[in-house]
């Protein structure tokens, strides 16, 4: 059973939260996962101007998904940051490609999860979820979110990301801070709940 982590990441929040997700999903006996990142559309003078470019390097050891990759998977996690409270631009056109996938039914049946960040708490988080369910929803996936079993997302006793569609980190304005624990931890929490519902449909 395979599970595939996709993300795209401009400083490292979202890649730190597909580690996390994919240890969970390593938890579950069986499960071949694979982390990729989508590809990068913007510059190498636009990243730079961004901030983003070094922080880059830090993952350019992943590799470069294609499109026809996801055919291959049981089952995908697509991580993504929120631009005005819908998946970044890279993404989108990732998935504006898949269109022979969509043509030939190759992506009905398996399980689609998604996990995002924002710079601030009310960011724009539930809706970046949400909307890019609609996408899986099209490709005939069954969806998977990060249910309330995962306790530390009703927690008032710090700030939080997560929600009962996926998990999320709250970067700051500047990018300044990382994943709490807790965040991590639900991120694990997900890639776990998403290898075991994938083992449980393709056992």
């Amino acid at each position: 059973m395979r599970v595939l982590v996709l993300f795209y990441s401009s400083y490292g929040h979202i890649y730190r939260m597909a580690e996390a997700e994919a240890e969970g999903a390593r938890q579950v006996n069986g499960a071949e996962v694979d982390i990729r990142r989508v590809p990068e559309t913007l510059s190498e003078e636009t990243l730079a101007k961004m901030g983003s470019l070094e922080a880059q390097k830090k993952f350019s050891h992943i590799p470069v998904a294609k499109v026809q990759d996801l055919a291959d998977y049981h089952a995908i996690i697509f991580g993504t940051p929120t631009r005005f409270g819908n998946m970044v631009g890279q993404m989108r056109q990732f998935l504006d490609a898949a269109g022979s996938l969509w043509a030939k039914d190759l992506l009905v049946g398996k399980v689609g999860s998604v996990f995002t960040s924002s710079g601030t708490q009310h960011g724009g988080q539930e809706s970046t979820i949400l909307t890019f369910h609609v996408n899986l929803l099209h490709f005939g996936m069954i969806l998977v979110g990060l249910p309330y079993s995962f306790k530390k997302q009703t927690t008032l006793d710090e700030i939080i990301g997560c929600s009962p569609y996926g998990a999320s980190t709250i970067a700051g304005s500047g990018g300044e801070r990382w994943p709490s624990e807790a965040e991590l931890d639900g991120a694990r929490f997900q890639g776990r709940y998403v290898a075991e519902t994938a083992k449980k449909l393709f056992s």
